[in-house]
């Protein structure tokens, strides 16, 4: 029996203290730019969902208290090409949005089957560069939700 994806995830914002975001270019549709994502495991807090997803896609691993859990959630329709991973009934995912602090833009390693490419931009570049919307409305809201964090 093929294992479907739960229609939770998470979204994790990777920035500088000057607001300098992390963005990965999409494997399976190069153009496409996000941040960290991924769907939450059976048995996983969202937390240790985006402890995981960290790692997997950008090889940054942090403790649970360096995250910042915004208490945000975006409902929004999964794309059709998608759907196949879901239940058959399922076309609506809900995603959890945090933040990650780090000192200075570095390295990151990707996981080449899920991004080619990685940049770090200044905060309105990469919310104008996201193809998700929710991506990038949470990136305009970056700065009051860091200054909020101080």
């Amino acid at each position: 029996m093929t294992q479907h994806k739960q229609p939770v995830s998470v979204l994790v914002i990777i920035h500088t203290p000057d607001l300098q975001v992390l963005l990965l270019e999409r494997a399976a549709h190069p153009g496409y730019w996000q941040s960290v994502t991924g769907s939450q495991e059976p048995g996983e807090t969202l937390v240790e969902t985006a402890l995981r997803e960290l790692g997997e896609e950008t090889g940054i691993a942090v403790t649970a208290g360096q995250l910042n859990d915004w208490r945000l959630t975006n409902t929004f329709e999964i794309f059709p090409e998608w759907r196949h991973r879901y239940a058959p009934d399922v076309t609506h995912n809900t995603e959890h949005v945090f933040s990650l602090e780090v000192p200075t833009p570095h390295a990151v390693s990707l996981a080449p089957d899920e991004h080619i490419d990685y940049c770090w931009l200044a905060w309105r570049d990469a919310a104008e560069k996201c193809f998700s919307w929710t991506n990038r409305d949470a990136i305009l809201m970056l700065p009051e939700k860091a200054a909020g964090q101080r």
